[in-house]
């Protein structure tokens, strides 16, 4: 072993290099690997940083508080002001005002001091007046749902997948609880994009195989020919005469094609409130299999390797996560009643 791996303490200099690697972007493992010591060193080094503002051993009370009492409330203000304004931008504008120059962890300190986190914001397909009612009113028809009855319902949905996903995430500063504050709500369109389109159901001890979809966006007959013969019919006989499907209005679903298929085979279509993705549960599987496939190692490159690799992780989602979004059906339906039919933080 190396002597520069016993090494118990860094020197001031070198702690302070180690707080930049890290600031950088770079992790606790790799800056212990660089500088050729232990990771707890780093992670000490880095813990001190957060609590001290000081990197190095200094004797005495450590180092001058690097901002003052009206600084601090000018970073909370700006913060409040302007959400979307990184840690770095207010940096920077400290600077413009103040003159003082502190780190961007300094920044996030005074932030945190108040109850104010970097956090993603709730991004949600934008509402109307007819939307909220809408949801309502579906809501108060199923809210007094029992179990067995949601354990007929197959709740499906396509979703997209790619090779290489938007790392541009947007943050914003709030305090705890105040994800789905309308004001603090992001509202989009949704709209496709390059990569692989996928076809899946789930429902109470049991989900449907996935389906790549191939040849570009969604057809109608792509829908009733390679989605609704081969696997949603199967699976409809196999819960016999109570089967409700649950899909969603786009177009492709709502074309006469499909509703003439569905009287021919007397499958039960639920009724489903425009742009509703928080209501149903399977776009939380949809987030965890993102995250089962962005997390294998080595990363993907290609699109061959995000499909074989979408198919092998949708099997491995235990049925007891996807039973327990589905009773979860209850609750969804009594905060939907709660906020009236507006966004909700599922």
């Amino acid at each position: 072993m190396s002597t520069m791996s016993q090494r118990s303490h860094l020197t001031d200099s070198e702690a302070w290099r180690v707080v930049d690697r890290l600031e950088g972007g770079k992790t606790q493992a790799q800056v212990a690997q660089a500088i050729g010591v232990s990771q707890s060193l780093i992670s000490r080094i880095w813990n001190r940083f957060l609590e001290t503002e000081s990197a190095g051993r200094r004797p005495g009370q450590g180092r001058r508080r690097a901002t003052t009492p009206n600084e601090d409330r000018y970073l909370v203000l700006t913060a409040l002001r302007h959400r979307n304004m990184n840690a770095t931008l207010l940096q920077q504008h400290l600077r413009s005002a103040t003159g003082t120059t502190v780190s961007t962890q300094t920044v996030r300190n005074r932030l945190h001091g108040v109850g104010l986190y970097a956090r993603r914001p709730m991004v949600c397909v934008r509402l109307t007046s007819r939307h909220r009612r809408d949801r309502r009113e579906w809501a108060t028809e199923h809210v007094n749902w029992r179990r067995n009855e949601w354990s007929n319902v197959l709740f499906s949905d396509e979703s997209r997948f790619s090779v290489h996903p938007d790392n541009r995430r947007i943050f914003i500063w709030r305090d705890h609880g105040s994800r789905n504050n309308p004001a603090l709500v992001h509202e989009s369109l949704r709209f496709g994009g390059v990569g692989v389109l996928v076809y899946g159901g789930i429902s109470i001890d049991g989900s449907t195989d996935l389906y790549i979809i191939r040849d570009g966006p969604l057809t109608t007959r792509q829908y009733r020919d390679e989605i609704f013969r081969p696997i949603v019919v199967p699976y409809a006989a196999a819960i016999r005469d109570y089967f409700i499907l649950m899909d969603d209005n786009c177009r492709p679903h709502r074309a006469n094609l499909v509703e003439d298929f569905l009287f021919e085979e007397g499958i039960v279509r639920m009724e489903w409130p425009a742009c509703s993705p928080d209501v149903n549960p399977i776009e939380h599987v949809w987030d965890t299999l993102g995250r089962r496939v962005a997390g294998r190692q080595p990363p993907l490159k290609t699109l061959q390797e995000l499909e074989r690799a979408l198919l092998e992780e949708w099997d491995r989602i235990p049925q007891l996560v996807i039973n327990s979004l589905i009773d979860s059906m209850p609750q969804r339906c009594s905060t939907l009643l709660a906020v009236r039919g507006n966004h909700t933080p599922y």
